[in-house]
């Protein structure tokens, strides 16, 4: 294995596990106060240009990790601009 893909691997890792905790925090407190809504946005906008980025290259790391990350970050951006009964619905329908 290539050191590129070794670091391309551990990046992929660290970008993913950053985000599962903050998910699941969300489903389980239903609690987004703390959330910064541009912060997401912005956030969204990079793995959507990251994402398609990697689809032009034909890079499946890159496609992989980016759009995992995009759904994940989505999904807590969504979970922000939700209303709180919204919210709650989603969050019990996904256990938490």
């Amino acid at each position: 294995m290539a050191l590129a893909d070794i670091v391309g691997g551990l990046a992929t890792l660290c970008s993913i596990s950053s985000f599962v905790p903050q998910a699941w925090k969300v489903i389980r407190t239903r609690d987004t106060d703390a959330i910064s809504t541009r912060m997401y946005v912005l956030t969204v906008t990079g793995f959507s240009l990251w994402l398609t980025y990697g689809i032009m290259l034909g890079a499946l790391p890159l496609i992989a990790a980016n759009g995992v990350c995009l759904l994940l970050s989505a999904f807590i951006l969504a979970m922000k601009l939700l209303p709180r009964r919204k919210r709650e619905e989603v969050a019990q329908s996904l256990g938490g």
